[in-house]
């Protein structure tokens, strides 16, 4: 059997001086358990809320993402649609740009 030691306060020993202590300990000890499920009950509880609500942040954080990386996408939809007008614009625009020069060489070579 292992060894236990207890701290009474001296007014506390004074009273048990004399009693059976195995008796007293067995007689206390459902009170004692009780007392120390029902902390680590509400340690535990005190826990899950805190969990909880740092799932929440969690959750809102990710729905702040989503609404990010959403936007992100339309955005690059945008800008790729918006590059690809200009580069037909390029194109028109160096073709009109080849079509005046070739006009303006056979000005000059007349």
């Amino acid at each position: 059997m292992s060894e236990m030691i207890v701290v009474l306060p001296k007014e506390r020993f004074k009273a048990i001086k004399g009693k059976d202590i195995n008796a007293l300990l067995r007689e206390n000890l459902p009170k004692a358990e009780e007392t120390l499920k029902a902390e680590r009950e509400e340690f535990l509880r005190e826990k899950v809320a805190k969990l909880e609500e740092k799932l929440r942040e969690m959750e809102s954080e990710i729905e702040e993402l989503r609404e990010f990386y959403e936007k992100a996408l339309k955005d690059k939809e945008l800008m790729m649609s918006e590059r690809e007008g200009l580069r037909k614009e390029n194109a028109e625009l160096r073709a009109k740009v080849e079509e005046r020069r070739s006009e303006l060489e056979k000005v000059h070579k007349s």
